[in-house]
């Protein structure tokens, strides 16, 4: 397995974005791996803190890298959205080269500290660190907190202060399943884009039509963030086969169509990316 640093530097030169898919179990990391090797995309293999607690780290780094080592691709494993040193470092102990420190709950001064701390020791273990600044919020939330969206200012100060690699934007986009179109604030991305080096990370990306995506990564956007999108198709064909099906108990056979609905959303993301061909 790799870091994320020439990965997402590589994009933000060339012009694309590197998809960062959330899995669950081994059969949603089977499609994705499967997906990224047609396409020949390098990919990113996102475990939330739900997803650790689920399947368990070990479990979760065995299985990520096997696919690294099998597979002649750029995959990198990422933790996402863990919230203190304390349940990141198990990670870095275990050879995950990339995670987030997610501190938007807290003051600026607050993120800036934890953020440091994390870098510092991230580091030391030549892993990459993703911070967010503003908060990404549930989709349902999001229209009206213009609070909560990241200021470009203040993104310069944070990345200085911190030497993160990548940043988390908070620009209109929400985890989960939109109950309206998101009104995406492309003017506040190009203005960070312009405040910062580092390559920054857009979250909520599912529901987001394909021209939204790729105007974001035209100003800067060169990791984007899919989870809910791909759970959707996969629950649809499992539970349309086990509809049909009332007697099945074979899961080697009912997953079949669950990883073929997901697969189909994995393959139009990495073309959204436009990450196809460069692995």
């Amino acid at each position: 397995m790799t870091n994320t640093r020439d990965m997402l530097r590589k994009a933000q030169r060339e012009g694309y974005a590197v998809p960062a898919f959330n899995i669950h179990n081994l059969e949603t990391l089977h499609v994705i791996i499967e997906a990224a090797n047609e396409l020949r995309s390098p990919v990113i293999i996102a475990a939330s803190p739900g997803t650790v607690k689920y399947a368990g780290l070990d479990y979760v780094h065995g299985i990520v890298d096997v696919a690294a080592r099998t597979n002649d691709i750029p995959i990198a494993l990422h933790l996402d959205h863990h919230v203190s040193l304390e349940a990141i470092q198990p990670a870095l102990d275990l050879g995950v080269k990339s995670v987030m420190i997610d501190g938007s709950k807290l003051s600026f001064e607050e993120n800036v500290a934890l953020t440091k701390e994390v870098v510092d020791q991230a580091h030391t273990f030549d892993a990459t660190v993703e911070a967010e600044l503003g908060k990404v919020m549930d989709s349902g939330a999001v229209t009206n907190v213009k609070d909560a969206y990241t200021d470009p200012a203040l993104a310069a100060k944070f990345v200085e202060a911190t030497g993160v690699d990548s940043l988390a934007v908070a620009i209109g986009t929400g985890h989960g399943v939109y109950e309206e179109a998101p009104k995406l604030d492309l003017d506040r991305l190009a203005a960070i884009q312009q405040n910062v080096d580092v390559p920054l990370v857009l979250h909520g990306a599912s529901g987001i039509s394909s021209e939204e995506v790729r105007k974001c990564i035209e100003r800067g956007v060169a990791k984007v963030n899919i989870s809910t999108e791909l759970k959707i198709p996969f629950t649809k064909g499992l539970r349309a086969y086990l509809i049909d099906n009332p007697d099945a108990s074979d899961l080697r056979k009912y997953m079949v169509p669950a990883k073929a609905g997901m697969k189909k959303a994995v393959v139009e993301k990495i073309k959204t990316c436009m990450s196809d061909g460069k692995a």
